[in-house]
C-alpha cells in the first residue's frame, strides 16, 4: 500500500474514532501495525491529531465565540470557561507526569489495549443500565464540582484502549448528566486537553518534523479533519436516541478478539 494511501487510511481512523468512546489511540496503534505504517517518534500521529482538534472547534465555533464574547459581562459564559479550564487540569497534570511511561511501555502491549477495550465496554454497559436519572440536560448547567470530577476521568485515557471520551461520558452519566449533554461536554473538554497534548508531543518531536514526512502528514491531517467533522453531530444525535450500548459491545468484542490474537502469538512489536 502506497504511503499516501496509508496516511489517508490512518487519518480517517483518527477522525472517526477520536470522539467516539472506543479509543482513537488504540485504533491508530492497531491500524498502523496492520498496514505496516512506520511513524518514527510519533510525528505523523501528533500532527494529524490537530485535524481532529480543529474540526470540533469549527463545529462548535458558535458556542466558542459566544463564550469568548460573553466573558466580560455574562456570568454563564464565565462559568462555562472556568468549568472547562478546571475540568482539564487533572488530566493535563497526569499527562505531564506519566505520558513518557505510557508511550514507551503500554503502547507496545496489545494485551493492555485488549483488556482496556473489554473492561471499558463492560463499565459502559453497566453505566447505561444503572445510571441515575439525569438532572443536567445541557452542558451550561453543570456545577463546577461535577465538571471537575468528570474531567478527571480523562486522565485514564493515557492508557491506550481506555478512551478519553468514553471515560468522561460514563462519569458524566453516573453523575446525572443526560447522555447527549455528556457527549457534548466531552467534545468541549477535548479542545483544551487535546491542544495541550498536541503542543507537548509537538515539542518532543520538533527535531523530527523535517523528516520527509510532509505530504503524508498533510494527507492524514485533511482526512482526520473531514472524518471528525462528519462524525461528531451524527454521533450526538445517535446517542440521544439510542444510547451507548452498541459502542460498549463493539469494545467488548474487539477486546476479546485482540486478547485472543495475542494469545495466538500476535505481537505489537
Amino acid at each position: 500500500m502506497a504511503s499516501l494511501l496509508k496516511a489517508a487510511v490512518l487519518g480517517v481512523v483518527q477522525g472517526l474514532t477520536e470522539f467516539l468512546p472506543i479509543s482513537s489511540t488504540a485504533h491508530l496503534i492497531i491500524a498502523s501495525h496492520l498496514i505496516g505504517f512506520e511513524d518514527p517518534r510519533g510525528v505523523f500521529t501528533v500532527m494529524i491529531q490537530l485535524g481532529s482538534i480543529l474540526a470540533v472547534m469549527w463545529l462548535y465555533r458558535g458556542k466558542i465565540l459566544e463564550v469568548v464574547a460573553g466573558l466580560p459581562g455574562d456570568p454563564r459564559a464565565r462559568h462555562f470557561a472556568v468549568m472547562i479550564v478546571l475540568a482539564t487540569i487533572p488530566a493535563v497534570a497526569a499527562g505531564a507526569l506519566f505520558s513518557n511511561f505510557v508511550k514507551s511501555v503500554l503502547y507496545a502491549s496489545f494485551t493492555v489495549i485488549g483488556t482496556a477495550f473489554l473492561v471499558g465496554g463492560i463499565v459502559m454497559l453497566i453505566a447505561e443500565r444503572y445510571r441515575p436519572a439525569a438532572d443536567i440536560q445541557v452542558v451550561d448547567d453543570l456545577p463546577l464540582g461535577r465538571a471537575v470530577s468528570i474531567g478527571a476521568w480523562q486522565a485514564l485515557a493515557l492508557i491506550p484502549g481506555v478512551s478519553r471520551s468514553g471515560g468522561t461520558i460514563v462519569a458524566a452519566m453516573l453523575l446525572r448528566v443526560e447522555r447527549a449533554a455528556a457527549a457534548e461536554f466531552t467534545f468541549f473538554l477535548a479542545m483544551p486537553f487535546m491542544t495541550a497534548a498536541f503542543v507537548h508531543d509537538l515539542v518532543e518531536a520538533r527535531h523530527d518534523l523535517a523528516s520527509g514526512f510532509g505530504l503524508e502528514i498533510a494527507v492524514g491531517f485533511v482526512m482526520a479533519f473531514l472524518a471528525s467533522a462528519a462524525i461528531v453531530r451524527p454521533f450526538v444525535n445517535y446517542v440521544r436516541r439510542s444510547g451507548f450500548a452498541p459502542f460498549a459491545w463493539y469494545r467488548i468484542v474487539s477486546g476479546l478478539a485482540l486478547i485472543a490474537a495475542v494469545a495466538a502469538g500476535w505481537s505489537a512489536r
